[in-house]
C-alpha cells in the first residue's frame, strides 16, 4: 500500500517508523554537500523511512543529491493555491514537480509568527494532497494549556481543525509538537507522549517532535502510538543525526 508518495510497508495499525528532517531556516550549499557526503551510507542503510524538509532555495540540491539513497525531499511550508500572482509563495504543486514527496503543515512556528490559523492550515493540507504530497500535519500546546490541565482536550481540537475530509492514511501524518518542548531541551515524559498519542490514536500516523535528540529517541520510537520522529535542531548536526537514523 502507498502511503501518498512515501513508500511503507504497513501491517495492519503497525508501520515502518519514520523520521522527518525539519532544517528549518539553516543551510547553505557548502553545509548540504557535506552533509549529504556524510550521510548518504546510513541513508541507504537506515532501517527507518527518512524525509530531509530543507529551506526552499535549496529543495533541488537535495533532491539531486538524494538520487541514489531511499530517503525522500519534504517542504516546509506551502501556499493554498496551485498558481497565481502570489509574489514569493510557493505551491504544492511546485512542491511536487521538485521531487518532494511531503510538506511539513502549521508548525506552531508558522502558526506564532505568521499567524496561520486551523482553517488556513486545513487549505494548505487540501493543496498538498492535491498535489499528490504528503501532509505531515502539526499540532501541539502551550506550556498554560498543559498546566491548566486541557493539553489533550487543546490538541484534539486543533487537530480536528486542521484536517479536511481528504485526509487518509495514505496522505497525512500528524506529528505531535507540544509548542513548550520546541528547541528548549524540554522533553514531555514517555508516560506523557504516550497518553497524548492514544489519545490522538486514528487511522492516521502519529509522529512526536520536541527536543528529540540521539539520547532519547529511541525510547521514543520505542513507545506503541508512536510512528516516527519530527526532528528540528538535532537533524542539523550531522554526527548527532547519524546516530538517530541508524
Amino acid at each position: 500500500m502507498a502511503f501518498g508518495g512515501l513508500p511503507l510497508e504497513l501491517k495492519g495499525k503497525s508501520m515502518n517508523k519514520t523520521i522527518v528532517a525539519n532544517w528549518k531556516m539553516n543551510g547553505s550549499r557548502a553545509f548540504i554537500e557535506d552533509f549529504l557526503s556524510f550521510l548518504t551510507p546510513s541513508l541507504i542503510t537506515s532501517p527507518y523511512q527518512i524525509i530531509l524538509c530543507p529551506p526552499f532555495p535549496y529543495l533541488f540540491a537535495v533532491s539531486k543529491a538524494l538520487k541514489n539513497t531511499p530517503a525522500h525531499l519534504g517542504a516546509q511550508n506551502c501556499h493554498i493555491a496551485p498558481e497565481g500572482a502570489f509574489t514569493g509563495e510557493t505551491s504544492a504543486f511546485m512542491l511536487s514537480d521538485l521531487g518532494c514527496k511531503a510538506v511539513i503543515i502549521g508548525h506552531s512556528e508558522r502558526r506564532a509568527f505568521f499567524n496561520e490559523t486551523d482553517e488556513l492550515i486545513k487549505a494548505k493540507v487540501t493543496a498538498a494532497h492535491a498535489a499528490g504530497l504528503t501532509a505531515i500535519v502539526c499540532i501541539g500546546e502551550s506550556l498554560n494549556v498543559r498546566q491548566a490541565g486541557r493539553a489533550i482536550e487543546t490538541v484534539i481540537q486543533q487537530l480536528n481543525a486542521s484536517l479536511p475530509s481528504s485526509s487518509t492514511l495514505q496522505n497525512t501524518m500528524v506529528a505531535y509538537e507540544p509548542i513548550w518542548a520546541i528547541g528548549t531541551g524540554l522533553t514531555p515524559s514517555l508516560e506523557e507522549i504516550e497518553e497524548m498519542h492514544q489519545a490522538l490514536l486514528s487511522d492516521l500516523p502519529l509522529l512526536y517532535g520536541g527536543s528529540v535528540t540521539d539520547k532519547n529517541i529511541k525510547e521514543i520510537l520505542a513507545l506503541p502510538h508512536v510512528n516516527g520522529v519530527l526532528v528540528g535542531g538535532a537533524s542539523l548536526k550531522t554526527d548527532i543525526f547519524k546516530k538517530m537514523i541508524s
